[in-house]
């Protein structure tokens, strides 16, 4: 009899352990308030504008693309439809930039990339050359 009481007490012992193991959940995450508002999501970031001035030296007109002498350095600038060219309010094309004229680009990295956003023509451009005129025969005085 001893032996049927400890049988029945280890299976109870069993069945009263694997019913607490199976019921044991994790413990949930703590609730958040209701009245707190979800963090608005973040604006993109803008690409950082990076400036450069100088001249140009060359307009790559197949590659799209211009090259601009600045004090220390030179610069290749891509273009792309986005990119304005201005000369004072008075907008511009590409085929309007020429070498000499002096320029400041507001730009962007793109991979190894380098894209123009923004040029701004100074002044006139690049100094008219002169042609010189065939001499003139000198005016004859009137007769008398």
């Amino acid at each position: 009899m001893k032996k049927i009481i400890f049988i029945v007490a280890l299976i109870t012992a069993l069945a009263f352990a694997s019913g607490v193991m199976a019921q044991q959940k994790p413990a949930p995450a703590p609730a958040k308030p209701a009245t707190t508002p979800a963090p608005a999501p973040k604006a993109p970031e803008k690409p950082k504008l990076e400036k450069f001035s100088g001249a140009i030296e060359k307009v790559d007109e197949m590659a799209k693309t211009v090259v601009v002498k600045g004090k220390k350095e030179e610069k290749t600038f891509a273009m792309d439809e986005k990119t304005k060219i201005t000369r004072g309010k008075k907008g511009l094309t590409f085929a309007d930039l020429k070498k000499g004229m002096s320029v400041s680009v507001e730009s962007t990295k793109e991979g190894e990339k380098v894209i123009a956003v923004a040029i701004k023509v100074a002044g006139a451009g690049p100094a008219p050359v002169k042609k010189e005129k065939p001499a003139e025969k000198p005016a004859e005085a009137p007769k008398k």
